[in-house]
Protein backbone atom coordinates (compact mmCIF):
# COMPACT_ATOMS: atom_id res chain seq x y z
CA UNK A 1 0.00 0.00 0.00
CA UNK A 2 1.87 3.06 -1.21
CA UNK A 3 1.01 6.14 1.26
CA UNK A 4 2.68 9.23 2.34
CA UNK A 5 4.25 9.71 5.60
CA UNK A 6 1.46 11.76 6.77
CA UNK A 7 -1.32 9.25 5.53
CA UNK A 8 0.77 6.58 7.18
CA UNK A 9 0.91 8.56 10.10
CA UNK A 10 -2.69 8.75 10.64
CA UNK A 11 -3.37 5.10 8.99
CA UNK A 12 -1.20 3.75 12.45
CA UNK A 13 -3.33 6.04 14.91
CA UNK A 14 -6.34 3.94 13.67
CA UNK A 15 -4.50 0.48 13.84
CA UNK A 16 -3.52 1.32 17.00
CA UNK A 17 -7.18 1.66 17.92
CA UNK A 18 -6.96 5.75 18.70
CA UNK A 19 -10.36 7.60 18.06
CA UNK A 20 -9.63 10.73 19.76
CA UNK A 21 -6.35 13.27 19.63
CA UNK A 22 -5.70 16.45 20.79
CA UNK A 23 -3.58 19.41 18.59
CA UNK A 24 -3.14 22.75 17.73
CA UNK A 25 -1.87 22.82 13.84
CA UNK A 26 0.95 24.72 11.86
CA UNK A 27 2.82 24.54 9.05
CA UNK A 28 5.44 21.88 9.73
CA UNK A 29 2.36 19.67 10.55
CA UNK A 30 -0.02 20.13 7.77
CA UNK A 31 0.79 16.83 5.92
CA UNK A 32 -0.47 15.44 8.73
CA UNK A 33 -3.17 17.70 9.56
CA UNK A 34 -5.08 17.26 5.54
CA UNK A 35 -4.51 13.42 5.64
CA UNK A 36 -6.44 13.53 8.66
CA UNK A 37 -9.39 15.01 7.11
CA UNK A 38 -9.94 11.52 5.35
CA UNK A 39 -9.85 9.73 8.53
CA UNK A 40 -12.67 8.83 11.11
CA UNK A 41 -10.48 10.21 14.09
CA UNK A 42 -11.68 12.79 15.85
CA UNK A 43 -9.84 15.71 16.22
CA UNK A 44 -9.97 18.36 19.69
CA UNK A 45 -8.69 21.62 18.76
CA UNK A 46 -7.32 22.91 22.22
CA UNK A 47 -6.47 26.55 22.71
CA UNK A 48 -2.88 26.00 23.51
CA UNK A 49 -0.61 23.66 22.92
CA UNK A 50 0.00 22.62 26.45
CA UNK A 51 -3.77 22.26 26.68
CA UNK A 52 -3.29 19.50 24.06
CA UNK A 53 -0.80 17.37 26.15
CA UNK A 54 -2.81 18.00 29.22
CA UNK A 55 -6.05 16.91 27.54
CA UNK A 56 -3.99 13.52 26.57
CA UNK A 57 -2.87 13.16 30.12
CA UNK A 58 -6.75 13.49 31.18
CA UNK A 59 -8.07 11.06 28.09
CA UNK A 60 -4.97 8.80 29.44
CA UNK A 61 -5.87 8.80 32.99
CA UNK A 62 -9.55 7.11 32.36
CA UNK A 63 -8.96 5.46 29.50
CA UNK A 64 -6.08 3.50 30.49
CA UNK A 65 -4.91 4.25 26.62
CA UNK A 66 -1.85 6.48 25.57
CA UNK A 67 -3.62 9.95 25.08
CA UNK A 68 -2.02 11.75 21.89
CA UNK A 69 -1.08 14.98 21.11
CA UNK A 70 -0.28 17.29 18.34
CA UNK A 71 1.97 20.09 17.36
CA UNK A 72 4.10 22.20 14.76
CA UNK A 73 7.62 22.57 14.89
CA UNK A 74 9.62 25.24 16.94
CA UNK A 75 6.89 27.03 19.57
CA UNK A 76 4.31 24.19 19.24
CA UNK A 77 6.66 22.03 20.33
CA UNK A 78 8.09 23.83 23.18
CA UNK A 79 4.54 25.11 24.00
CA UNK A 80 3.99 20.97 24.66
CA UNK A 81 7.01 20.40 26.69
CA UNK A 82 5.39 21.05 30.27
CA UNK A 83 2.46 18.58 29.17
CA UNK A 84 5.04 16.06 28.29
CA UNK A 85 7.14 16.66 31.20
CA UNK A 86 4.12 16.61 33.59
CA UNK A 87 2.96 12.87 31.97
CA UNK A 88 6.39 11.83 32.96
CA UNK A 89 6.48 12.69 36.73
CA UNK A 90 2.93 11.00 37.07
CA UNK A 91 3.90 7.95 34.68
CA UNK A 92 0.78 8.54 32.42
CA UNK A 93 1.13 7.16 28.71
CA UNK A 94 1.11 9.31 25.75
CA UNK A 95 2.16 10.36 22.17
CA UNK A 96 3.33 13.08 21.36
CA UNK A 97 4.00 14.04 17.61
CA UNK A 98 5.40 17.03 16.52
CA UNK A 99 5.98 18.69 13.59
CA UNK A 100 9.85 19.48 12.19
CA UNK A 101 11.04 21.61 9.52
CA UNK A 102 12.44 19.64 6.56
CA UNK A 103 15.56 17.23 7.03
CA UNK A 104 18.09 19.78 4.83
CA UNK A 105 17.08 22.73 6.70
CA UNK A 106 18.01 21.04 10.94
CA UNK A 107 20.19 22.84 12.38
CA UNK A 108 20.54 25.94 10.45
CA UNK A 109 17.95 28.09 13.09
CA UNK A 110 15.62 28.64 9.79
CA UNK A 111 11.93 29.38 11.05
CA UNK A 112 10.48 27.65 13.78
CA UNK A 113 12.73 25.33 14.42
CA UNK A 114 13.80 23.76 17.68
CA UNK A 115 15.75 20.61 18.96
CA UNK A 116 12.49 18.77 20.08
CA UNK A 117 14.36 15.77 20.34
CA UNK A 118 17.18 17.21 22.30
CA UNK A 119 14.57 19.34 24.39
CA UNK A 120 12.84 16.54 25.56
CA UNK A 121 15.11 14.53 26.26
CA UNK A 122 15.19 14.68 29.99
CA UNK A 123 11.65 14.24 30.50
CA UNK A 124 10.59 11.63 28.28
CA UNK A 125 10.61 7.91 28.30
CA UNK A 126 11.78 7.88 24.66
CA UNK A 127 11.39 9.85 21.80
CA UNK A 128 12.49 9.63 17.58
CA UNK A 129 13.87 12.06 15.00
CA UNK A 130 12.30 10.32 12.05
CA UNK A 131 14.85 10.52 9.04
CA UNK A 132 13.81 7.58 6.31
CA UNK A 133 10.04 7.60 5.88
CA UNK A 134 10.31 3.75 5.57
CA UNK A 135 10.99 3.90 9.52
CA UNK A 136 7.32 5.67 10.28
CA UNK A 137 5.39 2.16 10.75
CA UNK A 138 8.25 0.61 12.95
CA UNK A 139 8.58 4.17 14.76
CA UNK A 140 4.73 4.72 15.96
CA UNK A 141 4.71 0.68 16.83
CA UNK A 142 7.47 1.35 19.35
CA UNK A 143 6.58 4.44 20.70
CA UNK A 144 3.26 2.97 21.94
CA UNK A 145 4.39 -0.04 23.04
CA UNK A 146 7.07 2.05 24.82
CA UNK A 147 4.45 4.39 26.48
CA UNK A 148 2.50 1.61 27.39
CA UNK A 149 4.35 -1.07 29.14
CA UNK A 150 6.64 -0.99 32.19
CA UNK A 151 6.47 2.12 34.35
CA UNK A 152 4.30 3.90 31.35
CA UNK A 153 5.21 7.60 29.98
CA UNK A 154 5.47 9.76 27.25
CA UNK A 155 7.19 9.22 24.20
CA UNK A 156 7.59 11.92 21.71
CA UNK A 157 7.27 10.94 17.62
CA UNK A 158 9.24 14.30 15.54
CA UNK A 159 8.34 14.41 12.12
CA UNK A 160 10.11 17.07 9.32
CA UNK A 161 7.69 18.29 7.25
CA UNK A 162 9.31 16.44 4.01
CA UNK A 163 9.34 13.18 5.54
CA UNK A 164 5.03 13.79 5.76
CA UNK A 165 5.16 14.09 1.94
CA UNK A 166 7.51 11.27 1.01
CA UNK A 167 5.73 8.35 0.16
CA UNK A 168 6.25 4.88 1.39
CA UNK A 169 5.29 0.97 0.94
CA UNK A 170 3.17 0.84 4.07
CA UNK A 171 2.97 -2.01 6.53
CA UNK A 172 2.13 -1.62 10.10
CA UNK A 173 4.52 -4.24 12.11
CA UNK A 174 1.93 -6.66 14.84
CA UNK A 175 5.10 -7.16 17.15
CA UNK A 176 7.55 -4.97 18.51
CA UNK A 177 11.36 -6.12 19.36
CA UNK A 178 13.52 -3.65 21.32
CA UNK A 179 16.51 -4.50 22.18
CA UNK A 180 17.42 -4.29 25.74
CA UNK A 181 13.41 -3.19 26.46
CA UNK A 182 12.20 -5.60 28.76
CA UNK A 183 10.18 -4.31 31.33
CA UNK A 184 10.09 -7.15 34.05
CA UNK A 185 6.28 -7.70 35.60
CA UNK A 186 7.03 -11.14 37.96
CA UNK A 187 8.58 -10.47 41.61
CA UNK A 188 11.74 -12.58 42.18
CA UNK A 189 9.95 -15.52 44.16
CA UNK A 190 12.61 -15.60 46.77
CA UNK A 191 11.66 -11.20 47.25
CA UNK A 192 7.94 -12.14 47.38
CA UNK A 193 8.55 -14.90 50.15
CA UNK A 194 10.49 -12.14 52.24
CA UNK A 195 7.62 -10.44 51.85
CA UNK A 196 5.64 -12.43 53.49
CA UNK A 197 7.89 -13.00 56.13
CA UNK A 198 8.44 -10.01 57.21
CA UNK A 199 4.74 -9.08 57.59
CA UNK A 200 3.87 -12.13 59.36
CA UNK A 201 6.47 -10.59 62.20
CA UNK A 202 4.96 -6.99 62.05
CA UNK A 203 3.19 -5.58 64.79
CA UNK A 204 2.71 -2.45 63.16
CA UNK A 205 2.95 -3.22 59.04
CA UNK A 206 1.53 -0.03 56.94
CA UNK A 207 0.94 -0.28 53.14
CA UNK A 208 1.79 3.20 51.25
CA UNK A 209 -0.28 2.63 48.07
CA UNK A 210 0.61 5.23 44.86
CA UNK A 211 -0.03 5.80 41.51
CA UNK A 212 1.49 3.13 40.61
CA UNK A 213 -0.89 1.08 41.88
CA UNK A 214 -3.86 2.72 40.56
CA UNK A 215 -1.96 2.42 36.75
CA UNK A 216 -1.21 -1.39 37.49
CA UNK A 217 -5.19 -2.10 37.97
CA UNK A 218 -4.58 -3.25 41.18
CA UNK A 219 -6.44 -1.69 43.64
CA UNK A 220 -8.90 -4.84 44.23
CA UNK A 221 -6.45 -7.19 44.84
CA UNK A 222 -4.71 -4.80 47.07
CA UNK A 223 -7.54 -4.03 48.70
CA UNK A 224 -8.04 -7.58 49.31
CA UNK A 225 -4.57 -8.03 50.71
CA UNK A 226 -4.99 -5.40 53.05
CA UNK A 227 -7.68 -6.95 54.79
CA UNK A 228 -6.75 -10.18 55.00
CA UNK A 229 -4.02 -8.84 56.39
CA UNK A 230 -5.17 -6.63 58.34
CA UNK A 231 -2.78 -3.74 57.54
CA UNK A 232 -4.10 0.31 57.38
CA UNK A 233 -3.33 2.16 53.99
CA UNK A 234 -1.91 5.43 53.27
CA UNK A 235 -2.09 6.56 50.33
CA UNK A 236 0.03 9.15 48.11
CA UNK A 237 -1.21 12.37 46.28
CA UNK A 238 -1.33 9.89 43.60
CA UNK A 239 -2.47 7.30 45.10
CA UNK A 240 -5.80 8.67 45.73
CA UNK A 241 -8.45 6.08 45.01
CA UNK A 242 -6.15 3.09 45.07
CA UNK A 243 -8.57 2.09 48.05
CA UNK A 244 -12.19 3.45 48.37
CA UNK A 245 -11.79 7.36 50.50
CA UNK A 246 -13.96 5.26 52.73
CA UNK A 247 -13.11 2.18 53.22
CA UNK A 248 -12.05 1.24 57.48
CA UNK A 249 -8.48 0.62 56.75
CA UNK A 250 -7.96 3.29 54.41
CA UNK A 251 -6.26 6.18 57.04
CA UNK A 252 -5.76 9.56 54.01
CA UNK A 253 -3.09 10.83 52.44
CA UNK A 254 0.11 11.28 54.25
CA UNK A 255 2.98 13.57 53.65
CA UNK A 256 3.23 17.56 54.01
CA UNK A 257 -0.10 18.13 53.39
CA UNK A 258 -1.55 15.25 54.24
CA UNK A 259 -3.93 14.48 57.33
CA UNK A 260 -3.09 13.15 61.01
CA UNK A 261 -3.97 9.57 61.12
CA UNK A 262 -1.52 9.09 58.10
CA UNK A 263 1.42 10.37 59.34
CA UNK A 264 0.58 8.87 62.77
CA UNK A 265 0.60 5.30 60.83
CA UNK A 266 4.01 6.18 58.90
CA UNK A 267 5.68 7.44 61.78
CA UNK A 268 5.11 4.69 64.07
CA UNK A 269 5.20 1.30 61.58
CA UNK A 270 7.60 -0.93 62.19
CA UNK A 271 7.15 -2.08 58.89
CA UNK A 272 6.69 0.21 55.63
CA UNK A 273 5.13 -1.28 52.43
CA UNK A 274 5.60 1.05 49.79
CA UNK A 275 3.68 -0.16 46.54
CA UNK A 276 4.17 1.82 43.24
CA UNK A 277 5.22 4.95 44.61
CA UNK A 278 8.54 6.62 44.38
CA UNK A 279 8.54 8.28 48.11
CA UNK A 280 8.79 12.31 46.83
CA UNK A 281 9.58 14.49 49.23
CA UNK A 282 6.33 15.83 49.83
CA UNK A 283 4.71 12.56 50.66
CA UNK A 284 8.12 11.16 52.41
CA UNK A 285 9.88 14.07 53.76
CA UNK A 286 11.23 12.25 56.43
CA UNK A 287 12.01 8.86 54.66
CA UNK A 288 15.60 8.08 56.17
CA UNK A 289 14.35 9.09 59.46
CA UNK A 290 11.30 6.19 58.93
CA UNK A 291 13.68 3.84 57.50
CA UNK A 292 15.87 4.24 60.70
CA UNK A 293 13.20 2.64 62.59
CA UNK A 294 11.27 0.62 60.75
CA UNK A 295 11.83 -2.20 57.62
CA UNK A 296 10.90 -0.70 54.28
CA UNK A 297 9.70 -3.10 51.31
CA UNK A 298 9.41 -1.37 48.26
CA UNK A 299 7.53 -2.58 45.42
CA UNK A 300 7.62 -1.39 42.02
CA UNK A 301 8.09 -1.88 38.19
CA UNK A 302 10.77 1.03 38.00
CA UNK A 303 13.82 -0.89 39.19
CA UNK A 304 15.28 3.23 39.14
CA UNK A 305 12.60 3.88 41.84
CA UNK A 306 13.92 1.38 44.27
CA UNK A 307 16.53 2.89 46.87
CA UNK A 308 16.31 6.50 45.12
CA UNK A 309 15.09 7.99 48.17
CA UNK A 310 14.89 5.63 50.91
CA UNK A 311 17.08 2.86 52.11
CA UNK A 312 15.17 -0.30 51.67
CA UNK A 313 15.66 -3.50 53.28
CA UNK A 314 13.12 -5.91 50.83
CA UNK A 315 13.45 -4.28 46.75
CA UNK A 316 11.19 -6.23 44.54
CA UNK A 317 10.64 -5.48 40.70
CA UNK A 318 7.60 -6.06 38.85
CA UNK A 319 4.29 -5.64 38.47
CA UNK A 320 2.11 -4.12 41.38
CA UNK A 321 -1.17 -7.10 40.75
CA UNK A 322 1.53 -10.00 39.80
CA UNK A 323 3.33 -9.57 43.25
CA UNK A 324 -0.05 -8.79 45.27
CA UNK A 325 -1.70 -12.23 43.73
CA UNK A 326 1.59 -13.92 44.37
CA UNK A 327 1.95 -12.99 48.16
CA UNK A 328 -1.73 -13.32 48.67
CA UNK A 329 -1.26 -17.26 48.11
CA UNK A 330 1.36 -17.26 50.10
CA UNK A 331 0.95 -14.69 53.57
CA UNK A 332 0.21 -15.97 56.91
CA UNK A 333 -0.92 -13.05 58.21
CA UNK A 334 -0.03 -12.36 61.91
CA UNK A 335 -1.94 -10.44 64.53
CA UNK A 336 -2.35 -6.65 63.93
CA UNK A 337 -5.49 -6.09 65.91
CA UNK A 338 -4.44 -3.76 68.31
CA UNK A 339 -2.15 -1.83 65.78
CA UNK A 340 -5.30 -1.77 63.61
CA UNK A 341 -7.75 -0.31 66.52
CA UNK A 342 -5.06 2.13 67.61
CA UNK A 343 -4.80 3.82 64.29
CA UNK A 344 -8.73 3.78 63.85
CA UNK A 345 -8.95 5.56 67.00
CA UNK A 346 -6.48 8.27 66.16
CA UNK A 347 -8.30 8.48 62.51
CA UNK A 348 -11.76 8.87 64.65
CA UNK A 349 -10.50 11.44 67.28
CA UNK A 350 -8.71 13.69 64.88
CA UNK A 351 -11.19 13.72 62.44
CA UNK A 352 -12.60 17.00 61.76
CA UNK A 353 -15.83 16.99 59.60
CA UNK A 354 -16.21 20.48 57.57
CA UNK A 355 -19.17 22.55 59.44
CA UNK A 356 -20.92 25.87 58.18
CA UNK A 357 -19.55 28.99 59.59
CA UNK A 358 -20.94 32.78 59.68
CA UNK A 359 -18.46 34.60 57.23
CA UNK A 360 -18.98 36.37 54.38
CA UNK A 361 -17.20 33.55 52.56
CA UNK A 362 -17.15 29.78 51.71
CA UNK A 363 -15.15 27.31 53.19
CA UNK A 364 -13.61 25.21 50.68
CA UNK A 365 -13.43 21.90 52.75
CA UNK A 366 -17.23 22.08 53.33
CA UNK A 367 -17.91 22.78 49.45
CA UNK A 368 -15.74 20.35 48.45
CA UNK A 369 -16.72 17.71 50.93
CA UNK A 370 -20.77 18.05 49.87
CA UNK A 371 -19.83 18.00 46.54
CA UNK A 372 -18.37 14.89 46.91
CA UNK A 373 -21.83 13.44 48.86
CA UNK A 374 -23.99 14.18 45.61
CA UNK A 375 -20.90 12.65 43.04
CA UNK A 376 -22.24 9.02 42.11
CA UNK A 377 -19.15 6.31 41.48
CA UNK A 378 -18.98 7.07 37.99
CA UNK A 379 -17.16 10.87 38.81
CA UNK A 380 -14.27 12.26 38.39
CA UNK A 381 -12.64 15.22 40.00
CA UNK A 382 -9.26 16.70 38.22
CA UNK A 383 -7.91 19.65 40.21
CA UNK A 384 -5.03 22.76 39.70
CA UNK A 385 -2.53 22.63 41.59
CA UNK A 386 -2.36 25.00 44.60
CA UNK A 387 -4.42 24.79 47.99
CA UNK A 388 -7.44 23.50 46.22
CA UNK A 389 -5.41 21.25 45.07
CA UNK A 390 -4.75 20.10 48.70
CA UNK A 391 -8.53 21.41 49.72
CA UNK A 392 -9.83 18.54 47.22
CA UNK A 393 -7.43 15.69 48.30
CA UNK A 394 -8.35 16.05 51.96
CA UNK A 395 -11.98 16.17 51.65
CA UNK A 396 -12.95 14.49 48.36
CA UNK A 397 -13.70 10.78 48.83
CA UNK A 398 -12.44 8.88 45.79
CA UNK A 399 -15.15 6.15 45.35
CA UNK A 400 -13.13 3.67 42.48
CA UNK A 401 -9.40 4.31 41.16
CA UNK A 402 -9.33 6.87 38.41
CA UNK A 403 -11.63 9.25 40.41
CA UNK A 404 -8.92 11.78 41.04
CA UNK A 405 -6.93 13.64 38.82
CA UNK A 406 -4.59 15.80 39.51
CA UNK A 407 -0.41 16.74 38.57
CA UNK A 408 1.37 15.09 41.41
CA UNK A 409 5.13 15.14 40.50
CA UNK A 410 5.46 18.18 38.21
CA UNK A 411 2.31 20.53 40.62
CA UNK A 412 1.82 22.26 37.11
CA UNK A 413 -0.74 25.23 37.37
CA UNK A 414 -3.15 25.18 34.42
CA UNK A 415 -3.27 21.05 34.35
CA UNK A 416 -7.20 20.65 35.20
CA UNK A 417 -9.10 22.14 32.92
CA UNK A 418 -7.73 21.13 30.25
CA UNK A 419 -7.57 17.39 31.60
CA UNK A 420 -10.65 17.37 32.38
CA UNK A 421 -11.25 17.80 29.05
CA UNK A 422 -9.56 14.78 28.23
CA UNK A 423 -10.82 13.07 30.66
CA UNK A 424 -14.42 13.81 29.75
CA UNK A 425 -14.01 12.84 26.25
CA UNK A 426 -12.66 9.78 27.35
CA UNK A 427 -15.64 8.58 29.88
CA UNK A 428 -18.57 10.56 28.26
CA UNK A 429 -21.08 9.62 30.74
CA UNK A 430 -19.34 10.56 33.90
CA UNK A 431 -19.87 13.82 35.19
CA UNK A 432 -16.24 16.00 35.56
CA UNK A 433 -15.96 17.92 37.78
CA UNK A 434 -12.88 20.51 37.58
CA UNK A 435 -11.81 22.24 40.78
CA UNK A 436 -9.11 25.15 40.74
CA UNK A 437 -7.83 28.36 42.19
CA UNK A 438 -8.59 31.90 40.68
CA UNK A 439 -4.70 31.92 40.06
CA UNK A 440 -4.41 28.24 38.59
CA UNK A 441 -7.42 28.86 36.95
CA UNK A 442 -6.45 31.73 34.84
CA UNK A 443 -3.62 29.03 33.51
CA UNK A 444 -5.38 27.36 30.86
CA UNK A 445 -8.65 29.44 31.13
CA UNK A 446 -8.95 29.77 27.34
CA UNK A 447 -9.88 26.25 26.83
CA UNK A 448 -13.29 27.06 28.03
CA UNK A 449 -13.12 27.50 24.12
CA UNK A 450 -12.62 24.32 23.60
CA UNK A 451 -14.81 22.84 25.99
CA UNK A 452 -17.51 24.92 23.65
CA UNK A 453 -16.69 23.87 20.62
CA UNK A 454 -16.49 19.74 21.45
CA UNK A 455 -19.54 20.59 22.90
CA UNK A 456 -18.87 18.73 26.31
CA UNK A 457 -20.25 19.26 29.54
CA UNK A 458 -17.74 20.58 32.51
CA UNK A 459 -18.24 21.13 36.00
CA UNK A 460 -15.90 23.85 36.43
CA UNK A 461 -15.43 25.08 40.72
CA UNK A 462 -13.28 28.17 41.42
CA UNK A 463 -12.42 28.34 44.83
CA UNK A 464 -11.36 32.12 44.54
CA UNK A 465 -9.07 33.75 47.26
CA UNK A 466 -7.92 36.35 44.68
CA UNK A 467 -4.53 35.01 45.57
CA UNK A 468 -1.63 32.94 44.95
CA UNK A 469 -2.89 30.97 48.03
CA UNK A 470 -0.30 28.38 48.55
CA UNK A 471 2.61 30.62 47.98
CA UNK A 472 1.66 33.68 49.94
CA UNK A 473 1.05 31.01 52.80
CA UNK A 474 5.24 30.23 52.31
CA UNK A 475 6.04 33.79 52.35
CA UNK A 476 3.86 33.99 55.29
CA UNK A 477 5.26 31.03 57.72
CA UNK A 478 8.76 31.04 55.97
CA UNK A 479 9.74 34.35 54.59
CA UNK A 480 8.10 37.02 57.51
CA UNK A 481 4.98 37.96 55.78
CA UNK A 482 7.35 39.66 53.28
CA UNK A 483 4.88 39.13 50.79
CA UNK A 484 5.57 39.13 46.97
CA UNK A 485 3.58 38.98 43.76
CA UNK A 486 0.90 36.73 45.83
CA UNK A 487 -2.31 39.43 45.34
CA UNK A 488 -4.59 38.89 42.36
CA UNK A 489 -7.58 41.24 43.67
CA UNK A 490 -8.31 42.63 40.14
CA UNK A 491 -9.39 39.13 38.45
CA UNK A 492 -11.50 39.33 36.03
CA UNK A 493 -15.48 38.49 36.46
CA UNK A 494 -15.52 34.42 36.01
CA UNK A 495 -19.33 34.54 36.09
CA UNK A 496 -19.45 36.86 32.94
CA UNK A 497 -16.75 35.52 31.54
CA UNK A 498 -18.30 31.95 31.64
CA UNK A 499 -21.54 33.46 30.29
CA UNK A 500 -19.56 34.73 27.43
CA UNK A 501 -19.10 30.87 26.15
CA UNK A 502 -22.41 30.94 26.15
CA UNK A 503 -22.27 28.27 29.39
CA UNK A 504 -23.88 28.78 33.29
CA UNK A 505 -22.85 30.66 35.99
CA UNK A 506 -22.70 32.28 39.47
CA UNK A 507 -20.90 33.20 42.25
CA UNK A 508 -21.58 32.49 45.58
CA UNK A 509 -20.20 33.92 48.75
CA UNK A 510 -21.70 32.26 52.27
CA UNK A 511 -21.73 28.40 53.44
CA UNK A 512 -25.65 28.99 53.88
CA UNK A 513 -25.58 29.20 49.59
CA UNK A 514 -23.39 25.90 49.24
CA UNK A 515 -26.26 23.07 48.86
CA UNK A 516 -28.51 25.35 46.92
CA UNK A 517 -26.07 26.07 44.01
CA UNK A 518 -24.34 22.49 44.15
CA UNK A 519 -27.94 21.16 43.58
CA UNK A 520 -27.89 23.59 40.43
CA UNK A 521 -24.14 23.30 39.70
CA UNK A 522 -25.13 19.26 38.72
CA UNK A 523 -28.47 19.32 37.99
CA UNK A 524 -27.51 18.35 34.26
CA UNK A 525 -24.78 17.69 31.80
CA UNK A 526 -24.28 21.11 30.70
CA UNK A 527 -21.12 23.48 31.48
CA UNK A 528 -21.58 25.40 34.87
CA UNK A 529 -18.93 27.50 36.64
CA UNK A 530 -19.69 27.86 40.21
CA UNK A 531 -17.51 30.18 41.62
CA UNK A 532 -17.06 30.61 45.96
CA UNK A 533 -15.18 33.15 47.38
CA UNK A 534 -12.80 32.40 49.56
CA UNK A 535 -11.44 33.82 52.60
CA UNK A 536 -7.44 34.86 51.67
CA UNK A 537 -6.53 33.42 55.30
CA UNK A 538 -8.20 30.44 54.93
CA UNK A 539 -5.02 27.96 55.38
CA UNK A 540 -4.32 24.79 53.52
CA UNK A 541 -3.80 22.65 56.53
Amino acid sequence: MKLTGAQAMVKALELEGINIIFGYPGAAICPFYDALLDSEITHVLTRNEQGAAHSASGFARVTGKPGVCVATSGPGATNLITGIATAYSDSIPMVAITGQVSLELIGRDVFQEVDTTGATAPFCKHNYLVKDVRELPRIIKEAFHIASTGRPGPVVIDVPVDIQTQKLDFNYPETVEIKGYKPNYKGHPQQIKRIAEAISKSKTPVICAGGGVVTAEATDIMTSFAEKCGIPVVTTLMGIGAIEGDHPLNLGMLGSHGVFAANYAVNRTDLLILIGARVGDRALGTAEKIAEKAKIIHIDIDPAEIGKNVSTAIPVVGDAKLILEALSSVIQPGDTSDWVKEVKRVKAEKLEKPKAGDKDTVNPRLVISLLSERLDTSAILATEVGQNQIWAANNFTAKRPGAFITSGGLGTMGYGLPAAIGAKLGSPDSTVVIVGGDGSFQMSMPEMGTIKQSKIGIKILILNNSRLGMVREIQKNKYNRRYSQVFMNDNPDFVKLAEAYGFQAEKITADSQINAALDRFLADDSTYLLECIVDPDEPTI
